[in-house]
């Protein structure tokens, strides 16, 4: 064992005190998110972490299209095919036991893969009952997923990063930074016999599950990492009880990145508790604080608030009432289950292939196995034997886009301040659906006529540019509007998307559908367009953007079959809220 007057320092960089920290028990720290593109920086904090394991620990490295075969093990086919018997190929997970999976472009992991490598951590073990195999098998490994991503809506799955205990962006750490000191792998040995036996206070316990609380975490697995990474902690420091300054710097390094808002600060009560407690010294008090909280909160939340960006707390603080949802496919992305055409989601077994695709190699894999028996049944053994049992089909799964058409009302109905209020809730919305990656279409009526001023398009900086350039004046061509949300939903269903159409008006139509001014024809008109849309089943909404809503806009939803959402005194994020709840 290490002397202690020989135990190297800790870093003073928190990227190299992480790699020590997950050196210490990659298994029980889940492992590590690395943010930021390939570089020097990357490559140096990889060769310094893997020097730091033992010579015999795997390091192996995951593809982004790994299959679960690759992943989880499987028939070895041709080995199978060649003894008669089944034959196990190792995966990766099982191969990876005492080591490192590093994950390459984790941020395009398929969530089938995440949740097996979670599930394979959580429990520590792989478990597969397939091709004629049951298998469990157990693994300890740790996590380096290498987070590329450029876009917002391009991030690890979530399954997947609750489960790490850290996250690093390289892209604010220096190479400079990525010194271990005189770290060895025999050092950090050392330290994982110490950290298996370091304690750790209730009381400190308690301040750490109330620092995760006061930022609004709601994962349990963050508190039970902040108690590891503590120990971990106290173990490279050569102590034995959980410190106050390891329970802070465990706090600083787990926290942050997973806060979802900034802590509250709690009503003044210690006149009230002066007056019903008796006086105490000041060395009883002391004692009971040390005995009882181990480590005040306050310390703890200022760690974790310290080490949030100053620009990340402003935009928490904005983003309180509205976290953002997390989505990899679009939520308006429809799904259908395919027989022949798709994407190829799994293999699964079947007495007929009428009309569906022969997937050969699982068919071959489940008929290996039983060559021998059958051979030796049928007196030959220069022949394949398939059983109707053996036939396996091939799984398709078709993704059809979803695009919006909102239909905004542009009108002198319609105040500068509301028509306001309306760009900013579609700006709102245009920003959800480039993170689903639906497609948006925009229409504005107004005067004597509609007008799609933006086709459907992907493009954000295109659309938020249409939206600003929209003016606002003139008559209410309801009918127009309408007529035109239809035929342009009609025609994106009839290139295979979903569309659906938001409307946002006040329900007030003045100009009839020949362009002729006229409040009872015009709403004639758009009570009969309204039907129309009806009958056309494209999935509506109407928002009644009027500062007291009226039967008309009511009447008029009835009539389109669409949802009525009436808000007389909404903002834009409201209006966005409601409507997100709605298009579903």
């Amino acid at each position: 064992m290490t002397p202690r007057a020989q135990r190297p320092e800790l870093p003073a960089s928190d990227a190299a005190l992480v790699g020590l920290l997950f050196a210490v028990d990659p298994h029980g720290l889940g492992g590590v998110m690395l943010s930021g593109m390939p570089g020097p920086v990357r490559r140096a904090w990889l060769d310094r972490v893997r020097a730091l394991l033992p010579e015999s620990a795997p390091w192996l490295k995951v593809p982004v299209n790994v299959s679960d075969d690759r992943l989880l093990g499987g028939l070895d086919f041709a080995a199978t095919v060649g003894t008669g018997k089944p034959v196990f190929a190792t995966g990766l997970i099982e191969a990876a036991d005492g080591g490192v999976l590093v994950l390459s472009m984790a941020e395009r992991l398929q969530e089938s893969a995440s949740a097996v490598i979670g599930s394979a951590l959580d429990l520590g073990e792989v478990r597969i009952e397939r091709d004629g195999l049951a298998r469990v098998t157990e693994t300890r490994f740790g996590i380096v997923a290498l987070d590329e991503s450029i876009e917002d809506d391009e991030r690890v799955p979530e399954g997947l990063s609750d489960r790490l205990a850290f996250q690093l962006r390289l892209d604010q750490v220096e190479l400079s930074q990525m010194s271990f000191g005189s770290w060895t792998a025999d050092a950090i040995l050392d330290a994982r016999r110490r950290y298996l036996r370091a304690r750790i206070k209730p009381g400190t316990i308690a301040a750490l599950c109330g620092s995760a609380a006061a930022f609004g975490i709601p994962s349990l697995r963050a508190e039970v990492l902040c108690v590891r990474v503590a120990k971990a902690v106290t173990a490279l420091r050569g102590g034995r009880v959980v410190s106050d300054e390891d329970a802070a710097t465990s706090a600083r390094l787990v926290l942050p990145q997973r806060a979802r808002r900034l802590p509250v600060p709690e009503p003044e009560t210690a006149d009230q508790e002066s007056q019903q407690q008796p006086e105490q010294s000041e060395s009883e008090r002391d004692g009971e604080q040390a005995s009882k909280s181990g480590v005040p909160d306050e310390v703890l939340v200022d760690a974790v608030a310290a080490a949030i960006p100053p620009g990340l707390l402003a935009e928490l603080q904005r983003q309180a009432p509205r976290r953002r949802r997390q989505s990899t496919g679009g939520r308006g992305e429809s799904k259908t289950r395919g027989r022949r055409r798709g994407r190829p989601v799994g293999v699964r077994p079947t007495d007929t292939i009428a009309g569906q695709r022969l997937n050969v190699l699982a068919t071959l894999k489940a008929a290996a196995p039983w060559q021998q028996v059958r051979s030796s049944a049928t007196g030959r053994s220069d022949a394949l034997h398939l059983r109707k049992e053996d036939l396996h089909v091939t799984r398709f799964e078709d993704r059809v886009e979803t695009t919006i058409v909102f239909a905004v009302d542009a009108s002198g109905s319609q105040a500068a301040q509301r028509l306001a209020e309306v760009k900013g809730a579609v700006e709102i919305l245009l920003n959800d659906c480039y993170v689903r990656r639906d497609q948006v279409a925009l229409i504005a009526f107004r005067g004597s006529e509609a007008e799609v001023i933006l086709p459907p398009t992907r493009s954000l900086a295109r659309a938020r540019r249409t939206l600003a350039a929209l003016p606002g004046g003139g008559g209410t061509p309801l009918a127009a509007g309408i007529d035109s949300a239809r035929e342009l939903a009609e025609a994106i269903a009839r290139q295979g998307r979903v569309p659906a159409v938001v409307l946002l008006t006040d329900g007030r139509a003045n100009i009839a559908r020949d362009a002729e001014p006229g409040a009872e024809r015009a709403e004639e008109d758009a009570l009969a367009a309204a039907r129309l849309m009806a009958v056309s089943g494209v999935n509506t909404m109407l928002v009644d953007t009027s500062r007291r809503p009226r039967p008309r806009a009511s009447s008029l939803a009835q009539a389109m079959g669409a949802r009525y959402v009436p808000l007389p005194k909404a903002d834009a994020e409201s209006i966005s809220a409601t409507v997100q709840r709605g298009i579903t």
